[in-house]
């Protein structure tokens, strides 16, 4: 069903209000927020690359309650096992019965913090539950519910002792960005307040997880019109052909970019997407899911660079394509 206009400002003034209650706990960052949001209306997961102590934790847990959500924090270590993140089934000896102890990964809000810390096995496991939305245990699944979304950070300074996240498992993240630091005013701001340690306190509540899910099922029905479909596509072609990538965008990347586009056209009070839309989210969306040839890499080329050359390469479209 497609969404109706008034609904779409509704969900554009939500969406504000969202916006402004996390920015109680994370001072001067109104993108990085949006960005967060945008994959959590539309049922994605966030990759953050940061230095330590810029306000990953307070962001996840002033999200879960502004949604009136649960949080999870999991420190990523080298000796962690898939089942301390799932959970475990264990014999209760008086009941005689096996019994599912579900592991932090049961949570709307997951904080996987330095996730390339773990090795390649217990990755996995996470990634999975990314993926399926419920976790497997003796051949009997467990719904992880909704929302849930899984916030990973990777320190990019320190890299010894490390499992670099293979190309396939960073495809399953919507979104790939960075927090950084506070600009001089929120910094000012942060200090004034410095006997505050827990900033997420200072967020209330505002909707339920069930009006969470009500909101991402309504971004189903803006509507995104062949143009823009195709325009999409000729970017993803663009970063494939480009001399500089040995992978483009694959074709889960290309349907990402337009789930969370109907999200960001639906923030602006919108009941259809934009190229513009496409083009605000594609280096967010896109850049982390390219595999740059080893010689271009050692030139300095980036995925940010290929992204930002296919936008320049393919033209917007000026108007609406017919349906054939």
């Amino acid at each position: 069903m497609t969404i109706t206009q008034e609904q779409a400002t509704w969900f554009a003034e939500t969406f504000q209000r969202l916006s402004d209650n996390v920015g109680l706990a994370v001072l001067g960052k109104p993108q990085v927020i949006r960005l967060v949001l945008t994959a959590m209306l539309a049922e994605g997961h966030i990759l953050l690359e940061d230095a330590p102590g810029t306000g990953k934790t307070q962001l996840a847990k002033a999200l879960a309650r502004t949604v009136q959500g649960t949080h999870s924090r999991i420190q990523f270590t080298p000796d962690l096992l898939p089942s301390d993140v799932t959970g475990v089934t264990i014999y209760d000896q008086a009941s005689h019965k096996f019994e599912f102890h579900k592991g932090p990964v049961f949570a709307s809000i997951v904080l996987a913090d330095e996730i390339n810390r773990a090795s390649p096995k217990t990755q996995s496991a996470l990634l999975e539950v990314m993926e399926e939305g419920r976790v497997t245990i003796d051949g009997i699944r467990h719904a992880v519910g909704r929302p849930f979304m899984v916030i990973a950070t990777q320190n990019p300074i320190e890299q010894a002792g490390t499992y670099k996240l293979p190309e396939a498992q960073l495809d399953r993240f919507l979104i790939k960005t960075s927090i950084g630091y506070p600009d001089l005013a929120a910094t000012e701001a942060l200090l004034r307040d410095v006997t505050t340690r827990d900033r997420s306190r200072l967020v209330r509540a505002l909707i339920t997880t069930g009006a969470v899910a009500d909101m991402a099922d309504l971004v189903a029905g803006v509507h995104i019109d062949p143009a823009v479909i195709r325009y999409t596509a000729l970017m993803a072609e663009q970063t494939r052909s480009d001399p500089s990538a040995r992978v483009g965008v694959s074709v889960r990347g290309t349907m990402a970019i337009l789930r969370a586009a109907k999200v960001w056209a639906a923030t602006e009070g919108r009941s259809f997407v934009l190229p513009d839309d496409v083009k605000a989210l594609a280096m967010p969306v896109w850049h982390h899911r390219i595999v740059l040839d080893p010689e271009a890499e050692f030139r300095g080329a980036t995925g940010e660079s290929i992204v930002a050359r296919a936008l320049l390469q393919v033209q917007a479209p000026q108007s609406r394509q017919p349906v054939a």
